[in-house]
């Protein structure tokens, strides 16, 4: 699951952004994006598309790479380069499980340096703290570690207002 959990409110470009993606058209809610990728928080949720596509198909690992680094190149500030830096460890985490390629340690590493940068309350924070767990209970089969980094993404979550992640973070507090 990729960040930019919501159904775009008012925003006609982020409600077309999430029809497609519920649809699974990742390639086409990225493309809708391409032309103002130059800034860090649509650098982000672009590449947020295309790993989500590599998540769900298994397929477009390069493009999902090019587009990370775009990314990265182009954030300034800290809560951009951790937001980058958590869609690496997403990316990494997906290779890993999917079995494309053992990139398990990039996936701590990255998510390690996205929690060293995001400030506590950053809206990044809850989808952070929910892809650690994914790794902990997946990766590093500690599903024990897992819930509380699932806990505290669910609260933050609810304190953001991300329905998504919500959907996301019950499921897997249910499990354990």
């Amino acid at each position: 699951m990729s960040g930019a959990g919501s159904t775009g409110g008012d925003d006609p470009l982020q409600r077309a952004i999430w029809r497609l993606r519920s649809r699974g058209c990742w390639t086409d809610a990225a493309a809708l994006l391409t032309p103002h990728a130059h800034t860090a928080a649509v650098a982000v949720q672009r590449t947020a598309l295309l790993v989500e596509r590599c998540l769900f198909t298994g397929q477009g690992w390069a493009e999902a790479e090019d587009a990370l680094r775009v990314a990265e190149a182009v954030a300034r500030d800290d809560d951009e380069r951790g937001a980058a830096a958590c869609e690496r460890g997403q990316l990494a985490y997906a290779s890993t499980v999917l079995g494309v390629r053992d990139r398990a340690d990039e996936a701590r590493s990255a998510l390690g340096r996205a929690a060293a940068l995001l400030a506590p309350g950053s809206r990044a924070r809850p989808l952070l703290d929910f892809r650690r767990g994914l790794v902990a209970e997946h990766l590093a089969d500690a599903p024990q570690a897992a819930r509380p980094a699932y806990h505290r993404a669910h609260a933050g979550a609810e304190a953001h207002g991300d329905v998504l992640l919500l959907s996301f973070t019950w499921r897997h507090l249910a499990a354990l």
